[in-house]
């Protein structure tokens, strides 16, 4: 099932959800002839959609509303903050092509630091799905939930299988003593790539799939702070404010220490088609596992298990 077959289905059956747009129906297009007067087009008017969506959430509505990743996380900041953060309205953000996935736009259009500022207002949860099938299992719990939140959407189809969404809970897909990659949205797919190369290369390897960054699973980071010797903090977010600040919040938060590298960005990227992206900014799988392999070469040894001879 397609984000929009399940926003459809959703909406049909309920008549509690107005879905709301600025101008961008990419994900939505067959809504319109379907909802009705409950399809809303504002136009280019960010602020406007974010402030009709927290009346209408006032009035027992449920708005999904539609806009690029950028725009809806600074252009409508205040609004967000303001109307759906600070009366904790049930106002749902649906964040197109956030991070790497506005790959072909130049800064004004890339959101990298969109967790940062959407985690930084109080009552508004933030999520991010790793691909389409992550995606449709995570919307109905969050659109149910009371709060505002912000979902980085990601409708990229891979043959992975993920484990049922909670609000608050990493997906586990494995466990490791020697490195663990802590991740989200886009970059699952590659982080599962260096997983493999690693485990290739004689590592024992974990991987976190960290959709729900806030409210964000404590104690799944702080057990993988304590049996394994190193953390990667993978995403394409500013290393400040994103999963590598989360991480470390957490971790002193709790008074506890841990190894960890950050893989991130400190800067905006260079526009183009994805893969050239994520070969160019040093984020496809092979990359990513060979600075890895180049940090735990001087920082870890490797756990082999040897066995024990009796004298």
């Amino acid at each position: 099932m397609s984000y929009e077959e399940l926003l459809t289905e959703l909406a049909v059956n309920d008549e509690r959800y107005i879905v709301m747009t600025a101008e961008n129906r990419a994900l939505i297009r067959n809504l319109p002839a379907k909802l009705g007067s409950r399809f809303v087009d504002t136009g280019i008017t960010e602020q406007t959609m974010v402030g009709a969506a927290a009346g209408l959430a006032l009035r027992g509505r449920i708005p999904v509303l539609h806009a690029l990743a950028s725009f809806l996380s600074m252009r409508a900041f205040e609004f967000v903050r303001t109307d759906a953060g600070i009366p904790n309205l049930p106002v749902k953000l649906s964040a197109f092509i956030p991070g790497f996935l506005s790959d072909g736009n130049g800064a004004t259009h890339q959101a990298i630091e969109d967790v940062a500022i959407m985690r930084g207002i109080p009552n508004v949860t933030v999520f991010a799905a790793a691909d389409e099938q992550d995606l449709v299992g995570m919307i109905e719990t969050i659109w149910n939930s009371p709060n505002p939140a912000y979902l980085r959407i990601n409708t990229r189809k891979t043959d992975y299988q993920h484990t049922p969404f909670e609000i608050g809970k990493a997906e586990v897909i494995s466990e490791g003593a020697d490195v663990t990659i802590l991740t989200y949205g886009l970059l699952f797919e590659q982080a599962l790539i260096a997983t493999q190369i690693l485990k290739d290369q004689g590592l024992n390897v974990g991987l976190l799939n960290m959709r729900s960054l806030k409210p964000v699973d404590e104690q799944a980071i702080l057990k993988v702070a304590a049996s394994s010797k190193l953390l990667v903090t993978l995403e394409d977010h500013f290393n400040t404010g994103g999963l590598y600040s989360i991480v470390a919040e957490t971790l002193l938060k709790h008074g506890q220490s841990a190894r960890v590298m950050p893989y991130g960005l400190d800067k905006w990227f260079k526009p183009a088609l994805l893969p050239e992206v994520l070969a160019y900014e040093g984020f496809t799988g092979k990359q990513i596992a060979e600075k890895i392999l180049g940090y735990t070469t001087n920082a870890i040894q490797p756990t082999i298990a040897t066995p024990e001879f009796a004298e």
